[in-house]
């Protein structure tokens, strides 16, 4: 079935990706705007449900790549995003049938979207990762040992690269990061065609549709006045870990990833307590007074106390009155292979999964 995506979803959409972002994917703002302003000229783009598609149909899995501080610097645009797509065409000698991104958390959530507004594919309601993740090897198709290759990649000057072929994922992820930092950390890529069966089998589905209906949740709290953290956590299954105010920040550009740690002081409930979070582009492990109580996959995200905004690792500074929550990761993300791509030791990390929910890996 495909629908259109109403121009009053596109804001919703951008609310939910960006909580479901994990602090990171980058702010869905701006590419927000490029898809607003699209609509404006009478573009459209129509949302395909992932079990409509054929076995054999090609989709074109898209992402901008980077770390996220840069990205707020180095803006993108619709013919940048559609560049890798065209490329991996030409490559491939075939057409896609339909496009997705790799993540629906934070400003990947629009990549496809700007693709299939110039190029009138559908976007397919799925991903790979149900959230955000810092490296190729963390996705669900790479959980399934799917090939990996190829990929392309493409920056704002000149620079074209294809990747025709890699011996792992890991092998994928260094390669291609290596190339997006020596383009300025910032690129927008095509990564290896799925087929339709593939997504199907392989893809977290409906999740354009969740991040749609997660920012609708807030924004519906917002305008009727009431807590817009707490409407999230009651209609999402999530937990509140921790309120306070950010005390302490340390964060770097580098290898093409933003790396760092925040340290938040207890406040209401949780005065005198002291909450730390470190991050590779998103959350990946969070301390309450020196314990380890929450982990990757599970979704940490640090929000405004008031509006129920997402706040981001390149965005989250001293003197901010935040929330930090909890929301479950999908269960693919939880079984003991799932760990092993996505879990707190796949980030360097000597500790086993976390969760406030109570839940072990299936």
């Amino acid at each position: 079935m495909l629908r259109e995506i109403e121009r009053d979803e596109l804001e919703p959409l951008a609310t939910g990706a960006w909580i479901l972002g994990a602090g990171g994917g980058g702010s869905p703002y701006l590419s927000y705007l490029n898809a607003r302003n699209l609509y404006a000229e009478g573009r459209r783009v129509t949302l395909m449900d992932p079990r409509d598609l054929d076995d054999d149909d090609l989709v074109a899995v898209v992402s901008n790549m980077g770390a996220p501080l840069v990205g707020q610097e180095r803006l993108s645009d619709p013919a940048f995003s559609a560049k890798p797509v065209r490329m991996m065409e030409d490559y491939l000698g075939r057409k896609f049938r339909a496009v997705m991104s790799v993540e629906i958390g934070g400003g990947n959530a629009f990549q496809p979207i700007l693709v299939a507004a110039v190029t009138g594919l559908p976007v397919v309601d799925a991903d790979a990762m149900g959230r955000a993740f810092p490296e190729a090897q963390m996705t669900s198709f790479a959980i399934a040992d799917l090939p990996m290759f190829p990929l392309t990649l493409a920056d704002i000057r000149d620079n074209e690269v294809i990747v025709a072929r890699a011996a792992s994922w890991k092998w994928m992820e260094r390669i291609s990061r290596k190339a997006c930092t020596e383009v300025g950390s910032i690129a927008a890529t095509c990564k290896a065609p799925r087929t339709g069966r593939e997504v199907k089998d392989h893809g977290i589905l409906d999740t354009t549709t969740k991040a749609i209906r997660i920012g609708g949740v807030v924004r519906e709290a917002r305008r009727r006045h009431e807590d817009p953290v707490a409407a999230l956590l009651e209609a999402e299954g999530g937990v509140q870990l921790f309120r306070g105010k950010v005390h302490d920040l340390q964060r770097r550009a580098t290898e093409g990833f933003l790396r760092g740690k925040a340290r938040i002081e207890g406040l209401d409930q949780d005065r005198g307590a002291l909450f730390e979070l470190e991050f590779q582009n998103e959350f990946a492990a969070g301390w309450r007074d020196g314990e380890v109580v929450a982990t990757t996959p599970d979704i940490i995200c640090v929000m405004d106390s008031v509006s129920g905004e997402a706040i981001g690792t390149e965005s989250i500074r001293y003197g901010q009155r935040v929330s930090v929550v909890a929301l479950p990761a999908p269960e693919l993300l939880l079984t003991p292979k799932g760990l092993e791509h996505v879990g707190p030791r796949a980030f360097g990390y000597d500790f086993d999964y976390r969760t406030a929910f109570g839940k072990v890996a299936a």
